[in-house]
């Protein structure tokens, strides 16, 4: 397996990371997490070779072979069969069997081996590349994004690929509903150093807030115990009497680790700006059809009502007019058949792909949100864009320099200064963090209007969609009912026949939360008697340590007027009140410990409801 030693890695006087170590065990398949620019895809170059690091080792062990399945997908050769070959080594270049056979095992056809790789759609393309990967007969995979552009059915192919593999893998993706489901492990940069977890993104996540919260408690303990210290030496160390003792603490003091604050990443935080309106049907459609060639319709034949408050989400293969329809209904396009009829009140925000592309890139992030409505000042924009995680001067860049994930912010930002009761999302969470999705899922499920949705991402399904326009078998159906209905009634006609894939998760989102929510309130009672006492704990210490301050203030002014029975006396209560400091000192280390072990015991059953 392959072993990282103390690997640290700058960019221009910028720390990726500093003195990680990593090793990788027998068939562990690993999530890796982390803020965009944190380093991940920066390291997979480092293992890979193509990238050099500043200091510690890469190991791997002799006829290891590393595979990569890369984000972009280049193909050079007239056909499938020829593409494939090219990975082949220079004696077995028309070894072509070894390559028939992994194409034949991915569902390729022997008509479709003297077809252009270009032709299939991108889930097919997804495969002809794992066929050149898997030909080099690799012991780990390093799967960077393998999941971008990908439809739903591609998504669901290439999770049951992975977790099939036998071997290792390190996954790079910002969908945490597939990662979860294919690793065992999670795997993060947090503060410049590697931190690997057993279990789910959710677990790391939340093993990362308890240490957090432990350190920061730790912390404020120390502090005001240091403060204290340097208080007593400062007031004491010149004085004859009291010097040993100031002596004595400064040792103390001079022991003690310097703990730093904790730095933290800006978090998505936003809601939509609903508008009142008194519809319970927001519109209906009758018979709806489209296509851009004639007597060749991408869709047609589709009726439905869409209520206040529902979201229908719409779903299927890349290329079938997923967005089309989308963008039908949104009137973008012009009406060839059927009929919208919206409700007087009905206002919509239309987030898609094609509105990013008219963001104007002359204008700062503030000016481009003030531009959605006279009534929005720049102050208030200011106000949404620091929402968008664009705080202070980061405002006033320019739109022609912002990535595509940031541009994504951007156009968010502007549709939730729209007040509306209905809103278009097209693909919303592309270029998205994990963490931004997850604050994207939290506001469409507290807006309070109705949604429609294009995505391929199983998790917004599960958690939002309560009724499908699916394109499939050749057209596009409604379907009224939830995603996991839908797998478990009609599924996708492509996995008929595979293995069963439509079993129903044990716990649905709404039912994970519930019982979260009793774990977490039946944790909170058993603690509540240690907390009690953890607080009691704090608050004698502070009335003793304020006491003691008094004793030394007094003590000060004995040993200025040479009262040595005085003197005797006081440096006596001193003692007496620092055995007690020290006494509750040890009351609340061992409630702290109790507690600590109570918050992990309900972990573990956390965990198992997120399993």
């Amino acid at each position: 397996m392959i072993q990282l030693t103390n690997l640290s890695k700058s960019f221009g006087g910028q720390t990726l990371f500093n003195d990680v170590n990593l090793k990788l065990a027998r068939n562990q398949k690993i999530g890796f997490v982390g803020r965009n620019g944190s380093g991940k895809s920066t390291l997979f170059k480092i293992i890979l070779g193509e990238e050099s690091h500043d200091s510690g080792e890469v190991s791997i062990p002799k006829n290891y072979r590393i595979g990569t399945l890369k984000q972009h997908l280049v193909f050079t050769e007239a056909t499938v069969r020829e593409e494939c070959a090219l990975v082949l080594p220079e004696d077995e270049q028309w070894n072509f069997y070894k390559i028939e056979k992994l194409l034949f095992g991915l569902g390729f056809t022997e008509e479709d081996l003297d077809k252009d790789p270009l032709s299939f759609s991108g889930g097919y393309q997804i495969r002809i590349n794992l066929v050149k990967l898997l030909a080099t007969e690799p012991n780990m995979l390093l799967l960077d994004e393998p999941t971008n552009y990908l439809d739903i059915l591609s998504l669901r192919w290439l999770r049951g690929f992975i977790r099939e593999f036998d071997g290792e893998v390190i996954l790079i993706t910002h969908d945490r509903d597939f990662m979860d489901s294919v690793t065992t492990h999670t795997m993060g940069v947090q503060r410049k150093a590697l931190r690997l977890v057993s279990g789910d993104s959710y677990k790391y996540y939340s093993t990362l807030e308890m240490e957090d919260e432990t350190y920061e408690k730790t912390k404020a303990n120390q502090d005001k115990k240091r403060k204290d210290l340097e208080e007593f030496v400062a007031r004491n160390k010149a004085r004859a009497s009291t010097a040993a003792l100031a002596q004595s603490k400064q040792k103390e003091l001079d022991k003690m680790d310097d703990m730093e604050d904790l730095t933290t990443d800006s978090n998505l935080s936003f809601n939509f700006n609903y508008k009142e309106t008194p519809a319970k049907i927001i519109f209906r459609a009758e018979e709806l059809g489209f296509g851009y060639k004639a007597n060749e319709p991408l869709f047609q034949n589709i009726t439905f009502a869409m209520e206040k408050g529902k979201r229908l989400a719409i779903i299927g293969k890349n290329g079938k007019g997923k967005s089309t329809l989308l963008n039908y209904i949104a009137g973008e396009l012009p009406q060839q058949q059927g009929e919208l009829n919206f409700h007087p009140s009905t206002v919509f925000a239309h987030f898609g792909q094609t509105n990013i592309e008219r963001l104007n890139v002359k204008n700062t992030i503030v000016d481009e949100i003030a531009s959605m409505s006279k009534e929005i000042g720049i102050p208030q924009a200011r106000n949404i864009a620091g929402r968008m995680m664009f705080s202070g001067e980061l405002g006033d860049k320019k739109i022609e320099v912002l990535s595509g994930g940031e541009r994504s912010r951007v156009m968010l930002g502007k549709i939730i200064a729209t007040p509306a009761n209905l809103l278009f999302l097209d693909e919303p969470t592309n270029h998205l963090d994990m963490q931004s999705i997850d604050a994207l899922a939290d506001a469409i499920e507290d807006f309070e209007g109705s949604l429609i949705m294009v995505t391929h991402s199983e998790m917004l399904l599960r958690r939002l969609a309560d009724a499908l326009i699916i394109f499939h078998k050749g057209g596009a159906e409604y379907f009224d009912g939830t995603y996991d209905e839908f797998l478990e009634k009609i599924g996708w006609e492509e996995e008929e026949g595979s293995k069963p894939k439509k079993k129903k998760p044990k716990i649905d989102y709404k039912e994970r939360k519930k019982l979260r929510k009793a774990v977490t309130k039946e944790r909170n009672e058993e603690r509540k008697p240690y907390t009690k006492e953890i607080k009691l704990c704090e608050e004698k210490i502070g009335v003793l340590e304020a006491e003691m301050a008094m004793k030394n203030e007094t003590l000060e002014k004995a040993s200025n007027s040479g009262d040595n029975d005085l003197i005797m006396e006081l440096s006596k209560e001193v003692g007496l009140l620092q055995q007690e400091i020290d006494d509750w000192f040890e009351k609340l280390e061992i409630a702290s410990e109790i507690d600590e072990e109570i918050v992990a015991k309900y972990e573990e059953k956390l965990e198992a409801i997120d399993a």
